[in-house]
């Protein structure tokens, strides 16, 4: 008898503190909760994005949440949750916020290391370079056109006129000018040709880029120092966690079993 007594008051106990620990809801509509806990995770995003709410932030928040409530049940009314297109829907935006999410912790579980950080900063500053260039090009669409330009040039053309009637890039505004550039910030081909330059010429065999054809002209050459490690290390620390997150992503691919059938699907 004194065991079921103890067995009893126990169970009393839990009752009593699951009935504590269930929090009121922070509002219901028509008797349906809007849940404290949802309150709360918005606020903690807020915070977690630099902003710093407040009692008013809350009460704001939870005003929303009604009018999303009051909107819900009507469409819920209408049907419209069972609509095949709201569930496709649905059902892509829980998967983007479950692979969010996976992505957050894998990260938090694989931070980039400090070391690799000024590792990769070591190979920035040779792409770099120590130099500056300011160049001018012409843009078109095709090698016999950046050809034929050439042959302009050699005969005494003025170079920025002829970019500004020709050139498919912004720059023919300016003559073709560009901004003073390092060669890690051109394109490679566009690069290799303007270090090979010397002030005052132009390339006499048309580059081509993704972009198009260029007929390019060195203006001027200057000493210039890479942007220091604290300016440009979240931006190579993001780099290398991109890094990161597409090897993991060819190799789950890898080891995936994956049949896709969109080329039997296209008339």
């Amino acid at each position: 008898m004194r065991l079921l007594t103890q067995l009893f008051a126990v169970l009393l106990l839990s009752v009593a503190i699951n009935v504590q620990a269930a929090e009121p809801p922070a509002a219901t509509v028509n008797g349906k909760a809007i849940k404290q806990a949802t309150v709360d995770m918005i606020l903690k995003d807020m915070a977690a994005r630099g902003q710093q709410p407040d009692d008013n932030t809350r009460a704001v928040v939870i005003d929303r949440l009604i009018g999303q409530e009051v909107v819900l049940q009507e469409a819920q009314k209408a049907g419209l949750d069972k609509q095949q297109d709201y569930i496709l829907h649905q059902e892509l935006q829980a998967h983007e916020l479950l692979v969010g999410l996976f992505v957050q912790n894998y990260i938090k579980k694989n931070p980039v290391d400090e070391s690799a950080v000024k590792a990769e900063y070591e190979q920035f500053k040779v792409q770099w370079g120590d130099k500056e260039y300011k160049a001018s090009h012409i843009l078109v669409k095709t090698e016999q056109e950046a050809k034929d330009i050439i042959s302009q040039l050699a005969k005494g053309g003025d170079f920025a006129k002829i970019a500004a009637d020709k050139s498919l890039d912004s720059s023919k505004d300016k003559g073709g000018a560009l901004d003073w550039l390092p060669p890690g910030r051109m394109v490679k081909p566009f690069a290799d040709a303007v270090v090979k330059l010397q002030k005052g010429l132009y390339t006499t065999v048309p580059v081509q880029t993704q972009f198009g054809w260029h007929v390019i002209k060195l203006d001027d050459v200057r000493n210039a120092a890479p942007p220091t490690y604290d300016t440009v290390k979240d931006a190579l620390r993001n780099n290398l966690q991109k890094q990161q997150l597409e090897k993991l992503v060819s190799d789950l691919r890898a080891k995936a079993k994956i049949v896709d059938n969109s080329s039997k699907t296209k008339k």
